[in-house]
C-alpha cells in the first residue's frame, strides 16, 4: 500500500522540474498523497498548474503565495483558500530559500548587509514559522508533518554561501524550537539536508559545477544525489512510518557530510 495513501500535503516552492519539491512532489504523488500547491507570482502560476496535473492534483489547488507577506500566507489556509477544498492537512512541505546575489558570492565580512540578512532570514526561515501559524487549525489532531529543506552551509563554512549559510543554520534552530511547541498538538516537524543538486536555485552560488565535481569526489557513494532521491525521504519523514521522529534534520547527501577528504585528495 502507498504510505501517503489519503494524506493531504501542501508544498510551497516548486519552481520548476528541476528543484528539489518537484522531486518531494512526484516522490509524494507516487505514495498515494494529495497534493496542493503555492506559486510565488502569475509568471509561475501557468506552469505549475501544468505540473499539479501530472501530480493526481489541479489548477483550483493551486494558490497564490509571496512568502514574504503574511495576508498571502493567511489566504492560502482560508475559506477561500485550501479550506474550500479540504477540511484538514497532514503536512507542509517548506522548500523556500533566498537571499539577494550580492549577498552569497565574494567575502562574508565584505558583502553582507543589513538588509540583505533581513530579507534572507525573512524568506529563507521565518517563512517555515509563519507557514506553521497559519496551518494550526487546519493540522489540528492529525498528527502531521512540517518538513522543510536545509543545506550543510548551516553548520560548515563553503565558499560563496554567506549569509544564506547563517539562515539556514537559523532554519534548523528554527525546527528544533517548533517541533518543541507543536510536539503537544501531534504535529511533527523536521528537516531534510540535501547534497548538491543542479537547480535553479544553486546556479546562483558561485563555483557550483566545481563543488558538485567534489562533492562526487568526496562522498562514500562517489555521486551526488538527485531531487527524486532526496524526495523519497522527505514522502517517508511526512508519512505515519515517521511518526516518532521530530526536531530532526536528515541528510541526503550521498554521506558527504561524513568525510574529511577523499583518497584522491591526499594522494
Amino acid at each position: 500500500m502507498a504510505f501517503l495513501k489519503d494524506k493531504r500535503i501542501l508544498i510551497v516552492g516548486v519552481a520548476s522540474k528541476l528543484s528539489i519539491a518537484s522531486g518531494i512532489a512526484q516522490a509524494m504523488h507516487e505514495q498515494g498523497a494529495q497534493l496542493a500547491f503555492t506559486y510565488q507570482n502569475d509568471k509561475l502560476k501557468a506552469r505549475l498548474e501544468e505540473y499539479s496535473l501530472e501530480w493526481g492534483s489541479s489548477p483550483d489547488l493551486c494558490f497564490p503565495c509571496d512568502v514574504a507577506d503574511d495576508a498571502q500566507i493567511e489566504a492560502v489556509f482560508s475559506e477561500s483558500g485550501l479550506k474550500k477544498h479540504w477540511d484538514s492537512l497532514d503536512g507542509i512541505v517548506h522548500a523556500v530559500g533566498f537571499a539577494p546575489r550580492d549577498q552569497i558570492n565574494g567575502d562574508f565580512t565584505e558583502v553582507t548587509t543589513r538588509e540583505g540578512f533581513k530579507i534572507a532570514h525573512d524568506i529563507s526561515t521565518y517563512s517555515f514559522i509563519a507557514l506553521a501559524k497559519a496551518s494550526r487549525s487546519l493540522m489540528a489532531g492529525r498528527n502531521g508533518c512540517l518538513l522543510t529543506l536545509t543545506y550543510l552551509g548551516a553548520n560548515s563554512t563553503m565558499p560563496n554561501y554567506n549569509v544564506m549559510g547563517v539562515a539556514k543554520a537559523g532554519l534548523e534552530a528554527s525546527v528544533r524550537w517548533l517541533a518543541h511547541s507543536l510536539g503537544p498538538t501531534g504535529t511533527r516537524v523536521n528537516a531534510v539536508s540535501a547534497g548538491p543538486i543542479k537547480t535553479l536555485a544553486a546556479s546562483a552560488i558561485g563555483g557550483f559545477k566545481k563543488l558538485l565535481k567534489q562533492n562526487a569526489l568526496r562522498a562514500p557513494l562517489r555521486r551526488n544525489v538527485t531531487q527524486y532521491e532526496v524526495g523519497h525521504v522527505a514522502a517517508f519523514l511526512c508519512s505515519d512510518l515517521a511518526s516518532g521522529i521530530t526536531g530532526e534534520v536528515t541528510y541526503v547527501d550521498a554521506g558527504f557530510r561524513n568525510v574529511t577528504a577523499s583518497e584522491a585528495e591526499v594522494e
